[in-house]
Order: C-alpha cells, then structure tokens, then sequence
C-alpha cells in the first residue's frame, strides 16, 4: 500500500499543479492581470504548491527532515536533472537579461539557507524574514520588468479561454487534487522510509524532491522540444528562488522546521555550490550545451549515491 500511496501521492501533485495552475491563468485573463504579474506570482505559486503541501503536511506530522529535504532536493533536481534533461533535448545558448538579476537572487536564497540550517530549528521569525524577502524581490522585479513580455505566461493566457464555472471547478478541484497528492505522498514516503531503514531526510530529498518538482520537469521537456528551452532557465530560477523563500517561509511560519546536522554539513552545501556553478554558467554567458547537460545527470546520480552513505 505504502509504494501506491507514493505513486497516487505523485500523480495527484501533477495533475493538481496543473488543474490549478490552468484555472489560475484563465482567471487571471478575465480579470485582466498584467501577464508580468501572472507569471511572477501566479505561474511561480501554481508550480511550487506541490512542495508547499508537502513541506506543510510534512512539518506537521514531525517529519522535519522531509519537509527541509523536499525543499533541498527539489532544487538539487531543478538544476541537475530538470536543466540536465532539457538542454540534452535542445542545448541552452540564450535567455532573457532579467534572468541575471534572478540569479543573484537564487544565490543569496541559497546563502540565507546555508546560514539558517546551522542552528538547530528555523523558526517563526527566520520565516516571516524569508517571505518578507520574497515580497521585496517580486515588487522590485514588478518595478523594473513593467514592460517586459513573459513568453510564457503570455502563451498560456492567450490560449486560455474558459467558462467561469470550469475555471472554478480546475481551481477547487487542482487544490483537492494537491491536497490528497500530499498526503498520500508523505504517508507513503514516511512509511516506506521505516521500513527500508532509509532516513526520512533521503527519502525527502530523492522521491519527495523529484516528486514534487514533476510541473517544472514537465513544463522544461515541452519548452525544450518547441526549441524554447531558454524560457525554462527563467522558470527553474524562479522556482528555486520560491522553494527557499515561499515554501520554507511559510511552512516554518505555521510549524518551525528542525533542521538535522547532515543538512549543515552536507546537503546545503552541496545544494549551494550546483547554485553557483549554474549560476556560472548563467552569468558567464557559457549556457548549458549538451556535454555540460550530461555532466549534470552524471553529478546527480552521483549525489543520489551518496545520500545513503551520509
């Protein structure tokens, strides 16, 4: 039961991210919302419910290690399995200047979460601090992107063009969806950890983490096989940024998060130095070719292999 609680948990966070993400945007359309505010607040929040659920549910039932792992893992996987997978399809050469000032953003989230996780507990305060971040980074990028044109948003929006009840109904039925998704998820993840001796921190930076990342993978693989791979760097940026600052924002808000010594001492770092070497890439202008894009799925199975000898 446990391994079909974590298969359920999986689809129902995949087809609940995109209900919800869907019924969002049409909404969005009808009420006539900037597309820049689309895609920073509503695309941005629809993708990163999955590990929200999750890290709440997660934090609530005490299994801190998968609510902090969720977040750890889910950026580890953005960038060296989702970009990796991406740029193999169509190799990564170009994307948009604003990605840059992202991109500084990602590091310092990756910083504040190195130095939170060296205390024992992140706690209501260290929360409200990470969501007050997030808030200035959206206004600031709001303020200076007015006249920017989101590809991406702006393609969903337009082809969007639904009732206002089957936009309710993909709004209440995508959060459902997510609900029972997360559930289900930890519930199994949880269980299947006991049983196998494994920790719950593996669990949730490896199942969890990739679980929960299936919007951003699915939405890199059809932007890389239409040859815009490089509107998916903007994605991945952002939602790295989102995970650190949202996800673990809010969820240590409502139930502070125990943070375990592995995650000081191991998975942060490692996190935070594939930021920065992506970030290389990224500000080095070098993007992500094919042989680079291999390089990442190597590291990570690479990393995925080590999580059990930590």
């Amino acid at each position: 039961m446990d391994y079909l609680f974590v298969a359920g948990g999986l689809v129902g966070l995949y087809f609940g991210a995109e209900w919800l993400l869907r019924g969002a945007i049409a909404v969005a359309q009808k009420l006539a919302i900037p597309t820049l505010i689309v895609s920073l607040v509503i695309v941005g929040f629809g993708t990163s419910m999955p590990e929200l659920l999750v890290s709440v549910r997660a934090a609530l039932t005490g299994s801190s290690d998968i609510a902090l792992g969720n977040v750890v893992g889910s950026n580890i996987a953005n960038i060296l399995l989702i970009v990796g997978v991406c740029a193999m399809i169509f190799p990564i050469t170009h994307w948009d200047k604003g990605v840059k000032r992202d991109t500084y953003v990602m590091i310092a989230a990756a910083v504040l979460l190195l130095g939170l996780v060296q205390f024992s507990t992140i706690g209501r305060l260290a929360g409200l601090l990470m969501v007050a971040v997030l808030i200035a980074y959206i206004l600031y990028a709001y303020v200076n992107g007015k006249g920017a044109i989101e590809e991406l948003a702006e393609e969903d929006v337009k082809h969007e063009t639904l009732g206002s009840g089957f936009m309710t109904l993909l709004i209440l039925g995508g959060l459902a969806t997510l609900f029972i998704g997360a559930e289900l998820l930890v519930r199994g993840a949880t269980n299947l950890a006991r049983d196998f001796g494994v920790s719950e921190a593996v669990i949730g930076l490896t199942v969890v983490a990739v679980g929960t990342s299936l919007p951003e993978l699915a939405t890199g693989i059809m932007s890389a096989m239409r040859k815009h791979s490089d509107i998916m760097i903007g994605n991945i940026v952002g939602s790295n940024i989102f995970n650190i600052l949202f996800i673990l924002g809010v969820t240590s808000v409502i139930q502070p998060i125990a943070a375990a010594p592995r995650f000081g001492s191991f998975d942060v770092p490692v996190m935070l130095g594939i930021t920065l070497g992506f970030a290389f890439l990224l500000l080095a202008h070098l993007g992500v070719r094919r042989l680079t894009a291999g390089a990442m799925l190597v590291a990570y199975v690479g990393y995925t292999v080590a999580l059990v000898q930590v």
